[in-house]
């Protein structure tokens, strides 16, 4: 969910939402009013859906780190975790400039 797309999108709605609403009444102070509530539940919604998609990612993580620790428990040389030599090294040039 990309946060400036998401208010833009938002702001239409409530503008469409607000003209139809004062359009429906005839009053401008009952627009504003119902407006403002559903501004209240769009960003209650925007709050839930970005909770459900940390929870979703952190689920997705959990499982990929036990089906790795029991990758790594069922291997026959458990000492090498990550499949990188102890010896490995980073290719950087060490300079002073």
């Amino acid at each position: 969910m990309y946060a400036p797309r998401v208010f833009v999108s938002m702001t239409g709605v409530l503008i469409v939402f607000a003209v139809s609403a004062y359009f429906m009444t005839g009053s401008f102070y009952t627009a504003l009013i119902q407006t403002l509530i559903c501004a209240v539940l769009l960003q209650v919604g925007y709050f839930i859906g970005v909770l459900y998609l940390v929870r979703r990612e952190k689920k997705l993580r959990e499982e990929n780190i036990s089906s790795e620790a029991a990758s790594i428990k069922n291997s026959k040389d458990s000492s090498r975790r990550d499949g990188l030599r102890a010896d490995a090294a980073p290719n950087l040039p060490a300079s002073d400039t």
